[in-house]
Order: C-alpha cells, then structure tokens, then sequence
C-alpha cells in the first residue's frame, strides 16, 4: 500500500490562484516559494495526505480546469 504523505496546496495572491502544487511539506514549500521571489499573499492545503499519484492527478486536473476556465492561461506559476 503506497503512503498517504503528500499533500496538495493552492498558492493565492489575494483571490487569484497562482499556483496549484503538491508537497510533503507544504509549509517549507512555500517558504521555498518566498525565497524565489514568488509573489502571493497566502497559502492554503487542500484536504487530507494522498499518495503521491493521486496528488499528481490532482495538480494535473486542477491546472487543465483553470486553463479552460482563463482562455488557456496556466495559473502565473504553474508551467
């Protein structure tokens, strides 16, 4: 059975989604973020751990439905 550690996250400047990703420690991500001069206001974890593909998944999705919902723009930092 494949650990459930890895988390999904959403990185907002004000209500704008700049970002969708996964980590297994989204706190130290997004520091990680800050520290490459990202611009955003906040950080929000989406849901319980998942495994690693299904995070993936996720991201994959999540980022396929904005660009369909924004002209086929990806989130600002999502490439």
């Amino acid at each position: 059975m494949k650990p459930r550690n890895t988390y999904r996250y959403e990185l907002r400047d004000g209500r704008q989604i700049v970002q969708y990703g996964i980590s297994e420690h989204p706190d130290v991500r997004a520091y990680q973020h800050e520290l490459d001069g990202k611009r955003f206001t906040g950080v929000s974890v989406v849901g319980p751990a998942v495994t690693r593909d299904s995070a993936l998944e996720w991201e994959r999705q999540m980022v396929e439905a904005y660009e369909r919902s924004h002209g086929g723009k990806r989130p600002r930092y999502n490439k």
